[in-house]
């Protein structure tokens, strides 16, 4: 049979300051985001559970949970007044409730437990020579970040800064924006500046926690920036892919909004009504986790 970890951290050996560390830094960031009204409060529960578990697991999935955390409720905010105008829901402040938080997060949690019964709680570089399993599934965290935070930099950025309406993924026309399935140039240049960015997180925390002697014997991990950047490109086109596909848009005739529900005044632009925002963002996220540990042992 295949051989355990041979690095396996045992729970007796965990010291009280990791319990309190991965407690009061989520329950932290979650107050933060009540403050700032970037999180309602089930989306702050939801958030300190996963931020446990991720924490608890791994440093480098905290930082990663973090990146995304703070910098997609930026992006978020980025220009609102002028979201307003385009987006038919617009939110003040972009409050995420627990459905939000878990879509983008539960798939990374469900990783993180599997880490935790194959490694123990640690850090550890990646390194699929030595240690296939946990580097599998520290890559899968990373890409399920990297396409929530990439679509979610895309989506909330690419609207503001570009006047180019959108053309829509599968068969190349052009769509009014906000449009379910359209994609920009700049828009798909952003996911994957913001995937980079999941993947800088994480390998600034592996510099910062594991020793160094044990990062010069590994591969080198700043390669695991660029999975992120391909992470993030491809999770955002996946994500347009199902928006175009299973996501109803149409436009309202008298308002011209982009509406998600089809009506007596609405013209259709693509897509049947199958699944919502949230279901596609989670699809979206489990299938690029699957994927980006195949392109991490390709690049690293």
């Amino acid at each position: 049979g295949k051989q355990a970890n041979i690095n396996h951290v045992t729970f007796d050996s965990v010291t009280p300051g990791r319990y309190l560390f991965s407690l009061a830094v989520p329950i932290f960031v979650a107050v933060e985001g009540l403050r700032k009204r970037s999180l309602d409060l089930s989306g702050a529960l939801a958030g300190v559970t996963v931020g446990f578990i991720l924490t608890f697991t791994n440093y480098s999935f905290f930082t990663s949970l973090f990146v995304f955390f703070v910098t997609s409720s930026k992006a978020t905010k980025f220009r609102a007044e002028k979201k307003k105008t385009i987006e038919h829901e617009f939110i003040e402040g972009g409050q995420r409730n627990w459905i939000q938080v878990l879509c983008n997060s539960v798939v990374a949690a469900q990783l993180s437990l599997f880490y935790l019964l194959d490694s123990g709680p640690q850090e550890q570089p990646i390194d699929f020579n030595i240690s296939f399993t946990s580097s599998w599934l520290g890559m899968g965290v990373l890409g399920a970040f990297a396409c929530a935070n990439g679509d979610t930099w895309a989506s909330e950025l690419a609207t503001v800064l570009t006047e180019k309406k959108p053309v829509l993924i599968t068969t190349g026309e052009t769509v009014p924006r906000g449009t379910n399935g359209g994609v920009t140039l700049i828009g798909l240049f952003i996911s994957a500046a913001g995937g980079a960015a999941i993947g800088l997180g994480y390998y600034l925390s592996e510099l910062v926690l594991i020793d160094a002697r044990v990062l010069l014997s590994a591969p080198p991990q700043w390669r695991m920036v660029m999975v992120g950047a391909i992470a993030g490109f491809f999770g955002s086109l996946l994500d347009s892919f199902l928006g175009a596909k299973f996501q109803f848009s149409g436009v309202h005739c008298e308002t011209g909004a982009v509406v998600e529900e089809p009506g007596p005044k609405v013209k259709h632009i693509c897509g049947r009504q199958v699944l919502d925002n949230h279901a596609i963002n989670l699809l979206s996220c489990l299938f690029t986790a699957i994927l980006t540990p195949s392109i991490a042992q390709a690049i690293i």
